[in-house]
């Protein structure tokens, strides 16, 4: 395993011991004995997850359909944003966070696939969703950072589509990955945002949702977003709450529910 090890280690018996103080607190892939020694479960074996890494090196302005049948287009993949201080593109955030994440989601058990593992790539936003759909995951994160011309503006949001095929499924993850993210990372939250604006949404046919980690145009996210620690605390959130998801009546649906089959949302 890669060397964030060490830490993601650190970081869950941290979290673990902060869970609870009864004797034999339980949560997820962890369970924390008496004697406060930690063992290491796969909650999440037999389960296949996708990561999308927002983003690439180069932008695609290329025109493609936002949604299948529709004649309105977007480009093809967007610039991302920058770190305010930082400077560090998008791109290279949302790819350091979605290789921790492979990492911790393969050690508990999970089978992952990426849609891509380096920066220099051209992959439409339907390519990345349709290579999840054909794959048959069962849960897909797309991870980004935000940006806004308010530099006050932080916190973590998720966006999933409003309408559409496993709508209300994603909103469910959506709502899991949100609490994780703040309770377990620490982080601002914001709120789950139901678009029928984004591409990589409206092409999914599984559970799917947009994670923005935080605002790139915020000093102080700036600097957490690019802290190795931080990205380790956040991907670790990100999978207690897809742990979470998995304990729902929507997964269960999810995975008996023919893709395609349209759920509206409001």
């Amino acid at each position: 395993m890669r060397r964030f090890l060490t830490g993601f280690l650190c970081v869950i018996l941290a979290l673990g011991m902060a869970f609870s103080a009864a004797a034999e607190p339980v949560r997820g892939a962890v369970r924390f004995s008496e004697d406060g020694q930690e063992q290491l479960g796969q909650p999440l074996a037999g389960l296949k997850i996708g990561i999308d890494p927002g983003h690439q090196t180069h932008a695609n302005t290329e025109r493609e359909a936002i949604a299948p049948g529709s004649s309105e287009t977007k480009a093809k993949v967007a610039s991302g944003t920058a770190g305010v201080n930082t400077r560090t593109p998008e791109y290279v955030v949302d790819l350091q966070v979605s290789l921790i994440l492979r990492d911790i989601l393969t050690a508990m058990g999970a089978e992952v696939k990426m849609t891509r593992e380096e920066n220099d790539v051209d992959i439409s936003n339907i390519e990345r969703a349709v290579m999840m759909n054909e794959w048959g995951a069962d849960m897909v994160l797309r991870i980004h950072c935000n940006g806004s011309i308010d530099r006050s503006v932080k916190g973590a949001g998720m966006y999933v589509r409003k309408t559409g095929a496993m709508a209300e499924e994603s909103a469910q993850l959506a709502r899991c990955l949100l609490a994780a993210v703040g309770e377990y990372a620490g982080a601002q939250t914001q709120s789950v945002y139901k678009r029928d604006t984004y591409t990589g949404l409206n092409w999914s046919e599984v559970p799917c949702v947009l994670v923005e980690l935080g605002y790139l145009s915020n000093a102080e996210e700036d600097a957490l977003l690019n802290d190795a620690a931080y990205q380790e605390k956040l991907a670790l959130a990100l999978v207690w709450g897809m742990i979470d998801y998995v304990n729902t009546p929507e997964f269960s649906v999810s995975r008996q529910q023919p893709a395609g089959d349209d759920a509206d949302v409001g």
